[in-house]
């Protein structure tokens, strides 16, 4: 078979297989696939923290390096290419992907948690030091560590894809590393199962997350009782919402949302930073920015062996974990809508302007939060410890307006799902269907009703936590994958002619 010829794969229904297999195991004994998940992601966290804690470091000067390095001048594509998108639609697409949910549902709820519960021992909670710490950390696990990540897996698929001319799979990233005589095709196929499977999992419980989150809302916003029969008609519609606009194709569905998400996310963004504590806030992010840069070799090494506990492994370590499961998926869709930048102009937007944004939205958002605990005498932080869903609209609360912006709030969450799970279905029709960048609808439609239908019945046994958990423990060979990502992608770029630098 031609592996450019989009047809549909092995890959495809061994994954399918796999994937379901998984599903009925989580929905038939979900307190048991629960407990198996949970011990695994335990010991190779508890084993290997240490890997993921310099790997990541690592990623992050990698990046750094190529940027600044000669090889900064190629482009992911052909030397006289333009770029694919204008800057807003790009950086919109790679702030949905990358972040979607996650952002607006932890830009509150993890200050607030960390404020409640400090990240060290002997901090007192509830106070000015723990405030700071909290905020600190926060910009920490939502900066350029998680985007390096994301931009290793989207600079070599890219390359790959548009300079080289090769399919777009994970597995061909690393062809130059092997033999030239014998071509491991058993090996290449596991590789790309192992990201399909990471992929499904990851944006399945993030469905699932976002789910309870709009339920949330309702609940807050129209009294709409939480409960599962609500959650399953808010997954029927958002999958169809999400079918439709995969149907319509990356330059029109995909395209549209993002700007949409982006748009809405910063309206909400400037009311909150206006309505709310300005220069509190103000003060905050400079501060933040601060203590982000002067701690963040500290941080991003920082293991507790002399005095034990699980708040680095329940935190970094799992975040990291979170990132790598995740890359195949956000790493393959921004190298998808890359092409026609140069390696320097990626990395400057990938690590760069979404991390910024990110922790512009921390500030906001968690210094507001922080505020009307600190000095407003609210319970916020405590409401949050017991319903963590319930952050963003705890705070909306004290706003002016708050009906309007929780409702507006609901609809950005909603948008975002619809953009992850619509993105996804794209990347893994990609990866079963031989990686031709036009995937037949078919494997879209499948995927799109496959991801519906896992949120649906994990939401229903219960099994959730066990499946994203599951998912996290692909993340340890997939770090591996990453650093031989490195190498590869670096033996390649010292065999390029570098464009001559123009003289202005």
């Amino acid at each position: 078979m031609n592996d450019k010829s989009g047809s549909i794969n092995s890959v495809f229904w061994v994954s399918a297989v796999i994937i379901t297999f998984l599903v009925l195991l989580g929905a038939l004994a979900p307190d048991l696939f629960a407990s198996a998940a949970t011990e695994a992601f335990d010991f190779t966290t508890y084993a290997f923290g240490w890997f993921y804690l310099i790997s990541v470091l690592f990623f992050v000067l990698f990046c750094i390096f190529l940027a600044i390095s000669k090889y900064g001048r190629l482009k992911l594509g052909n030397d006289e290419d333009k770029a694919d998108y204008p800057f807003f639609t790009w950086i919109g697409m790679l702030f949905s992907a990358g972040f979607g949910i996650g952002l607006v549902f932890w830009g509150i709820a993890e200050p607030m948690s960390h404020y409640f519960t400090p990240p060290r021992e002997g901090m007192d909670p509830l106070t000015a030091e723990a405030a700071r710490e909290a905020m600190g950390y926060s910009f920490f696990h939502w900066g350029v560590s998680q985007w390096s990540v994301f931009t290793i897996v989207g600079l070599a698929m890219g390359y790959f894809q548009f300079r080289r001319r090769e399919n777009g799979l994970i597995s061909t990233t690393l062809t130059p590393l092997f033999s030239k005589k014998k071509d491991p095709v058993l090996l290449k196929k596991v590789i790309d199962i192992l990201a399909v499977i990471a992929t499904v999992m990851g944006v399945a419980t993030s469905l699932g997350l976002g789910i309870l989150q709009i339920n949330g809302g309702l609940d807050a916003v129209f009294g709409i009782e939480q409960s599962t029969m609500t959650q399953i008609l808010i997954i029927a519609v958002m999958t169809s919402l999400f079918l439709l606009s995969s149907s319509t194709g990356l330059d029109k569905g995909i395209k549209y949302l993002s700007n949409i998400n982006l748009g809405l996310a910063l309206v909400l963004m400037i009311f909150v930073l206006v309505t709310g504590p300005t220069v509190f806030i103000l003060n905050t992010f400079t501060l933040g920015i601060g203590d982000y840069i002067s701690s963040f070799i500290k941080l991003s090494l920082r293991l507790t062996p002399y005095k034990g506990g699980t708040w680095i492994r329940d935190w970094t370590i799992f975040y990291w974990a979170w990132a790598i499961a995740w890359s195949p998926f956000v790493g393959a869709f921004i190298a998808r809508v890359s092409r026609g930048r140069t390696i320097r102009e990626f990395v400057v937007g990938v690590l760069i302007v979404p991390p910024l944004i990110a922790l512009v939205w921390i500030a906001v958002f968690g210094g507001t939060a922080l505020h009307f605990d600190l000095f407003g005498g609210t319970q916020i932080a405590e409401a949050v410890n017991n319903d963590v869903t319930s952050a963003l609209f705890q705070t909306y609360n004290q706003l002016p307006f708050s009906f309007l912006v929780s409702v507006l709030s609901i609809l950005l969450i909603l948008t975002f799902l619809i953009t992850s799970a619509d993105s996804a279905t794209y990347i893994l029709s990609v990866m079963t269907a031989n990686g031709t960048l036009n995937p037949p609808l078919f494997p879209r439609i499948v995927w799109g009703v496959l991801m519906g239908a896992i949120a649906a019945v994990l939401l229903l046994s219960s099994g959730l936590e066990g499946l994203q958990t599951a998912s996290l423990v692909s993340a340890l060979p997939f770090t591996i994958i990453l650093i031989f990502m490195c190498i590869s992608l670096l033996k390649m770029l010292r065999r390029e002619t570098i464009p001559v630098k123009r003289k202005k």
